[in-house]
């Protein structure tokens, strides 16, 4: 009768055990995948992570501008929201160059237009061309008030393709109008206000 209990004890034992290392092995399982699902994350989620970035204009050439452009990442797209005043009224145009510096009086300093595809200026999503920092013209009213939203998938906020990543980058307004022809920026005119986009 001793012998039967034991052995009994002892199966019991040995199924909970197994038991116990089966949902062991399980979350283990469980924990892996969700370590693979969070690297996965991580590396293909540059473009889908929603973000948000404020830049704040500084004047140059001796302009009156001020103002902010706000980048917002979501789904995929990254929408500019700019918002400027103390300009003159009319069309102004309004490009990302390839620096982040704004350092220069003139705005010089932030280089020429971004244009890591290496085509030709022109206007957003022409067949013969356009740079990606070709964002193009906005309207400013009688009392010097301005603004643009612009949203495109050519562009992601601190991912790994440099031909999207706005970072570095920065954002210059003109005083002229950008035709959308003359090579290489549009004969756009003085360069009147310019802010760094970082992260």
């Amino acid at each position: 009768m001793k012998r039967i209990t034991l052995s009994l004890i002892f199966s019991a034992a040995v199924f909970f055990t197994g038991c116990k290392n089966e949902k062991s092995t399980a979350d283990d399982r469980v924990e892996e995948q969700t370590e693979i699902t969070q690297e996965t994350t991580e590396q293909e989620g540059d473009t889908t992570q929603m973000k948000e970035i404020t830049v704040t204009m500084e004047p140059k050439s001796d302009s009156q501008l001020a103002g902010t452009v706000t980048f917002t990442q979501e789904k995929g797209q990254v929408t500019m929201t700019a918002e400027f005043t103390g300009l003159k009224e009319g069309m102004h145009a309004i490009h990302l160059h390839e620096k982040a510096d704004c350092s220069a009086a003139d705005g010089t300093s932030a280089g020429g237009h971004w244009n890591p595809t290496f085509e030709d200026h022109g206007e957003w999503g022409s067949e013969k061309g356009y740079h990606r920092g070709d964002i193009g013209n906005f309207d400013v009213n009688a009392e010097g008030k301005g603004s643009i939203t612009f949203t495109t998938d050519k562009w992601c906020i601190g991912c790994e393709d440099d031909t999207m990543n706005i970072i570095d980058k920065s954002v210059i307004v003109h005083d002229g109008v950008d035709d959308f022809i003359s090579q290489p920026s549009g004969n756009a005119g003085t360069r009147i206000g310019c802010g760094v986009i970082k992260e």
